[in-house]
Parts: structure tokens; C-alpha cells; sequence
């Protein structure tokens, strides 16, 4: 559970600096008539009783020389202090995936605990511990769609496909920073399916069949390897399927992911 808290001129010392040695203490720098403010303000107070970390609210109206002494300029602006020092800092209402980023570096929720927890179990090979803990996330966290998604892929290797589109199918269009990965994971479940199921006629189908189980097996580079193989030997093989699988993978894997960038590339190079 996290401790929120107004900070003022007089109380900063002991709110911020001092407990920033016991826990993280998140600053948000805000105001009144700041429209963003509003935005992030409920958001960063679920995330504080989420990861356990000190909110520490700061009205630049009322405490401009704080304010000005941190040289803000413009707000909301997030500060990150442990152990007395400033460590990180955002400016605006960013994405939701994108803050749990950032304060994920210093902080881990119990909901990422339990995560990683379940990951372990899997990887263990304790299937129905991985299952309990998913499941117990997934009543705990109904919110959170970053804990729907890694669910969803639990189950596409587990073949459970119908709960996985099940859980897939609660991400909406405006669930904007998630939309496209559920997508993505529905190609999971397409090439879970050729994984375990295509009849191998040709080379083009081996090589589906082969990125197909990499790409199951979050063997990213091999299984872009063998769909941009596809697209160099037939653009149109099955309706396009060594393209639409790259595009699959890299949204899997986000924008900023140095194997997208890569395979991009590559991509554009064969297609134009």
C-alpha cells in the first residue's frame, strides 16, 4: 500500500528526502487548472497503492519555490527520488504502459512480483502453480492489461485458445497502448495452430510451419528470420502470410525494439 501525501515548503525535507531512504518517493509537480494534472493525478494513486511507493503532491500555485527550484517549467512534472537524489523524471500525462515502465525500474509491484512468479512456475514446468497464479491476478488486477496479455500467452501454449480469446477479446480499440498487442497475440494463436497442425506440402509451408513454433517459443529473431525467407520466395503465399506474421511479431514485440527496427528494414527492402 502506498502513503500520499501534500507536500508544502515545510514538510518537503521530511516527506521526500527523508523517506526517500526507506521507499521510492514519486513527486507530482501539479496545479488546479492544469488539465493533464487531472488526468494523471487518479492514475498515479493507483500506481502508488499498486507498487508501494510514496506520492508526493506538490501545488506549484501554492509552493512556487519549490517548484522553481526544481526548475519546472511545465506540468504534470514527475520526479523519482531514492535515497535522497533525484533518479528519474517525466513531463505530461505519458501512457500508463509507459509510467508502470519507468517506475518499474526502481519499484516492483506485487502484481509483477507475482508475475515473474508465475513465469518461473511455467518454466519449471509447474503448470497448474502458473495457472492458479494467473488466475488469481487476473480477479486481483481486472484493470491491469498488461497482466490480461501475459495470461492470454500462458494459455496459447497451454492450447487453451478459447480462454485465451477470451481474454484477448476484453481489450477494446481504446485501450490504446494494449490494442495492438492483443491483436498480435491473436496471430499467436494462428501460429500455434500452424505450429502443431499445417501439413508441410512445400518449402514455404516448412518455413511457416518452423517461424511459426519460434515465434510461439518467443524465439523472435529465428521466426523473422524464416517469415522474411517466405515473403523474399513469394510475396503472396497464403494471403500474404509471411508479411502479416513479421507485422505480428513486431507488434509483439513494440516499436522500440531493436529486432522490429532491424526486420523493418528488411521488410521495406523486399516489399518495395
Amino acid at each position: 500500500m502506498g502513503l500520499i501525501y501534500d507536500v508544502t515548503d515545510e514538510n518537503f525535507e521530511e516527506i521526500v528526502v527523508e523517506k526517500s531512504y526507506q521507499k521510492p518517493v514519486v513527486i507530482d509537480f501539479w496545479a488546479p487548472w492544469c488539465g493533464p494534472c487531472r488526468v494523471l493525478k487518479p492514475l498515479l494513486e493507483k500506481l502508488a497503492n499498486e507498487y508501494g511507493f510514496i506520492l508526493a503532491k506538490i501545488n506549484t500555485d501554492e509552493n512556487p519555490h519549490i517548484a522553481q527550484e526544481f526548475g519546472v517549467s511545465g506540468i504534470p512534472d514527475v520526479r523519482i527520488f531514492i535515497n535522497g537524489k533525484e533518479v528519474d523524471r517525466f513531463v505530461g500525462a505519458l501512457p500508463e504502459p509507459k509510467i508502470r515502465e519507468i517506475i518499474s525500474k526502481y519499484v516492483k509491484s506485487e502484481a509483477d512480483q507475482l508475475l515473474q512468479q508465475a513465469k518461473m512456475e511455467f518454466m519449471a514446468g509447474n503448470i497448474g502453480k502458473a495457472e492458479e497464479i494467473y488466475e488469481k491476478l487476473l480477479s486481483e488486477y481486472p484493470e491491469n492489461k498488461k497482466i490480461t496479455l501475459e495470461a492470454a500467452q500462458f494459455y496459447i501454449k497451454q492450447g487453451r485458445l478459447d480462454r485465451a480469446e477470451e481474454l484477448l477479446s476484453s481489450i477494446k480499440e481504446y485501450h490504446k497502448e494494449y490494442f495492438s498487442k492483443a491483436q498480435a497475440l491473436k496471430e499467436l494463436i494462428q501460429f500455434k495452430k500452424w505450429c502443431e497442425e499445417l501439413q508441410i506440402e512445400n518449402e514455404l509451408d516448412r518455413l511457416l510451419k518452423e517461424g511459426s513454433c519460434y515465434a510461439l517459443n518467443e524465439n523472435y529473431r529465428e521466426a523473422l528470420e524464416k517469415f522474411l525467407k517466405i515473403v523474399q520466395l513469394d510475396k503472396k503465399y497464403r494471403d500474404e502470410a509471411g508479411r502479416k506474421s513479421m507485422v505480428a511479431v513486431f507488434n509483439l514485440l513494440g516499436e522500440g525494439n531493436p529486432l522490429t527496427k532491424e526486420f523493418r528494414k528488411k521488410l521495406a527492402m523486399w516489399l518495395y
